[in-house]
């Protein structure tokens, strides 16, 4: 089993980088391999809607689910179709997440349902002070638009510091942080072993699409 953890600063090695290191540990702690994959700070374009990345070839042959901008993106679904579970961390940027990882994350997710489906994902969000909850709803829509179940802790998945020493003096946030890696592990386990013992993923039905104008 493996977790991606996606770590969406700009700073490589700043306050989200400390709290999903604290999930990391867990998460080895319980057997489980883990990465995490920063984003770097060059410029990241959000979606286009070209669907260029989920168009059938000529032949009928499945879309490449790559996106034609070869960047970060690429990268990350190169990875993303062998992991098992995700975690995804963001600042908190005017109460809600980063320029960055926003437009990641709509190029990342847009029409890519079979990367994504009935694999456990987690938000979570860094802040000096405030705007902590909005940006962890808005992280967690991604994932409940995408058939994932989300991972919970014991409190909303957040922390609170100005620096990386400042996290990890947040004793309460690394310890949502650290039940958060636990919980993830746990319910990679439990979706194992219900594959092992015979039970299939939920069946899925055509899509259906509506919209509010007659």
């Amino acid at each position: 089993m493996k977790v991606l953890l996606v770590n969406g600063s700009p700073h490589k090695e700043g306050c989200t980088y400390t709290a999903l290191q604290e999930v990391e540990k867990e998460l080895n702690a319980e057997g489980v391999e883990t990465e995490i994959f920063w984003l770097g700070t060059k410029p990241i374009s959000g979606c286009l809607g070209c669907a260029q990345c989920i168009k059938r070839g000529p032949n009928g042959e499945p879309a490449s689910l790559r996106c034609f901008m070869d960047d970060v993106v690429n990268e990350f679904l190169d990875k993303a179709s062998e992991a098992d579970g995700f975690v995804f961390g963001s600042p908190v940027h005017y109460a809600a997440l980063s320029g960055a990882l926003t437009s990641f994350m709509d190029r990342a997710f847009y029409g890519k349902g079979k990367v994504f489906r009935y694999k456990p994902a987690a938000g979570i969000v860094s802040a000096r002070r405030g705007g902590t909850t909005a940006a962890f709803d808005q992280i967690n829509k991604y994932f409940t638009i995408s058939s994932m179940p989300v991972v919970s802790s014991k409190y909303w998945n957040m922390v609170h510091g100005n620096t990386p020493d400042q996290v990890r003096q947040d004793e309460e946030g690394m310890q949502i942080m650290r039940e958060l890696g636990r919980n993830m592990a746990w319910l990679l386990k439990c979706i194992e072993a219900g594959r092992a013992a015979g039970i299939p993923d939920p069946v899925k039905e055509k899509p259906i699409q509506t919209n509010f104008i007659r």
